[in-house]
């Protein structure tokens, strides 16, 4: 998996207006893992790509009321199937984070990359999934060499009172031996 001008060559791009440009780009050095469906619990469809695009009716759905005008985004959806959506380029600031903190720095969006899992915090990822976070995460690490293993987190630990994504079903060790076991020198 390669990236070009921030973008992964193997991703289906659907750019997203809710980014901005990044005060620092050699800063990247934070990778957060969220999940997230639309409407809530339910997989496939283009709710999720309309969300990040700004573009969710809000009368298709109750939830969506809430939501539609929030303005966030997230750089690359990884799908049930492994499909890769990039809404952002990497060297771009996506709006994912929010209020959040990591090592006692605050404004994780300024230096982090964010990749949503279509998910729920209780309904277990596919492998489909682990591979591609997997080959993903390898091609971000080498791109930013300030994001190391141990700066590989989720939402729910930047924003803990907030937050609760990836959830207790991500397999942490499973993801980690994925990249461990890629034959590729990690940095710790």
């Amino acid at each position: 998996m390669m990236i070009q001008e921030g973008w992964l060559t193997q991703a289906r791009h659907v750019p997203s207006p809710f980014c901005d440009e990044r005060s620092d780009e050699t800063d990247i050095s934070l990778l957060v893992v969220h999940n997230i469906s639309l409407p809530p619990g339910q997989f496939g469809g283009p709710y999720i790509e309309q969300f990040f695009q700004g573009q969710l009716d809000p009368n298709e759905h109750p939830f969506f009321k809430v939501i539609h005008q929030m303005g966030v985004s997230a750089h690359c959806l990884i799908r049930r199937d492994g499909e890769i959506v990039q809404f952002v380029p990497f060297h771009v600031r996506a709006w994912h984070a929010g209020k959040s903190s990591f090592a006692g720095r605050e404004r994780c969006n300024d230096y982090s990359i964010g990749i949503e899992l279509e998910g729920t915090d209780v309904i277990a990822y596919t492998e489909q999934q682990y591979e591609a976070l997997t080959q993903v995460t390898l091609a971000l690490m080498e791109a930013y060499p300030k994001m190391t293993l141990p700066r590989i987190t989720g939402h729910q630990y930047i924003a803990p009172q907030r937050k609760t994504d990836p959830g207790l079903v991500f397999d942490w060790p499973k993801f980690r031996r994925g990249l461990v076991q890629s034959g590729i020198k990690l940095r710790s």
